[in-house]
């Protein structure tokens, strides 16, 4: 059961004594049970890294994310939590967490994946991107030893989720891919309890290491910046191509697939770019891959901007619709009528929500209650 005897109130009172990230991550200092001091588990791990290549002279080769950073002797690469220590990459939050927080799984968002249930939700320091509206900066954009982190084993927290009531365990709030080494363990000690994991990313990671993960995840949310590499270069210190090339492998492998668009007013919310982003979707995706719009708000390098107008938001989903996709929602705006499911055969109504909170499903056997259309999605 690991090696975390919490009782679900001790767990709780644990976490709430702070507050967290943006996303109401919680922080995740020293939790009963646990030994963090300094002796036993010093703030940086020392466990070592996969995905990469040595080199001469000491230096590595990340072949973890497209970055692949070369990496020079005591240096690190850009995401700023993986070290290069004499010629061995090693990752330095592994098992340190800096939140720890049960969320409902609709708030990833993941709709079309156990609704009505909770995620036990991860993160550690670091990204390997640098978005200009990052809500949850404070802790994506510092490095490990800046960030309060507690020590957590995935035996302990597959244990958590367990005892906390949690149907998953969510790897969010920072980005996954950079704690990869954590996450996959996490994932593996996760399915030993029953409890199954989902990766909530940019989607900024090589083909080789996706595919040792998705042996281990039940569902991927890929935050899709935008759609044209201008975007990415200029706000979001990455690329486009290689992110449409993981999602395209993660259809192919068959996994559970969610999109979802941030729409930035006069930055990335233009008619004919949402048109051929659905298109794409559509062509090499399929219409059953559901597509997030979600709602603008200013933070980080972007607090000059409003929020997104909610008309924007509706216009980006019936131009997705119009374009064939099946399920196309509104985010970020409580209670709109395009944040429940409909069917995409017959229309009606089959999961009602308000906000994150499930009101009502009608999908017996992940079937339509009125229609009897196949749902696609993970309901059981």
């Amino acid at each position: 059961m690991g090696n975390c005897p919490l009782t679900r109130r001790e767990f709780m009172t644990a976490a709430l004594f702070g507050a967290g990230a943006a996303a109401s991550a919680l922080s995740a200092r020293a939790a009963p049970g646990i030994d963090t001091s300094p002796e036993a588990h010093p703030r940086l791990s020392d466990h070592e890294a996969l995905a990469y290549e040595k080199l001469p002279g000491k230096k590595v080769h990340c072949t973890l994310c497209p970055r692949e950073c070369v990496v020079a002797d005591r240096e690190r690469g850009f995401c700023g939590v993986r070290e290069n220590r004499g010629g061995i990459y090693k990752t330095l939050v592994y098992a340190r967490p800096c939140a720890l927080h049960k969320d409902p799984i609709e708030k990833k968002p993941l709709f079309h994946f156990l609704p009505g249930t909770y995620a036990f939700s991860i993160a550690t320091a670091g990204c390997n991107v640098e978005c200009q509206f990052c809500q949850n900066w404070r802790i994506s954009q510092f490095r490990p030893e800046e960030v309060d982190s507690t020590y957590c084993p995935p035996a302990t927290v597959a244990d958590l989720a367990e005892r906390t009531g949690c149907e998953s365990i969510a790897y969010t709030y920072s980005e996954p891919v950079i704690f990869y080494e954590y996450m996959l363990d996490c994932a593996r000690e996760g399915n030993r309890r029953g409890r199954r994991s989902v990766m909530i990313s940019n989607g900024a990671i090589c083909p080789e290491p996706l595919k040792t993960l998705c042996k281990e995840l039940a569902a991927v949310k890929v935050d899709l910046k935008a759609f044209t590499e201008e975007f990415y270069r200029r706000y979001v210190r990455g690329e486009l191509k290689p992110v449409l090339k993981a999602i395209e492998l993660l259809k192919q492998l068959e996994m559970h697939l969610e999109l979802v668009v941030l729409l930035i007013p006069g930055l990335n919310d233009g008619a004919e770019e949402i048109r051929e982003m659905a298109r794409w979707v559509v062509k090499n995706l399929g219409p059953d891959v559901p597509m997030h719009f979600s709602r603008f708000q200013p933070a980080y390098k972007m607090t000059n901007l409003s929020p997104t107008p909610v008309r924007t938001l509706e216009r980006a989903r019936e131009t997705a619709v119009a374009e064939g996709v099946h399920y196309a929602y509104v985010g970020n705006v409580p209670g709109h009528r395009y944040g429940h499911t409909y069917c995409h055969n017959c229309g009606e109504k089959i999961i009602a929500r308000y906000g994150n909170r499930v009101l009502s499903t009608s999908i017996p056997q992940g079937r339509c209650e009125f229609c009897g259309a196949a749902i696609p999605g993970v309901w059981k």
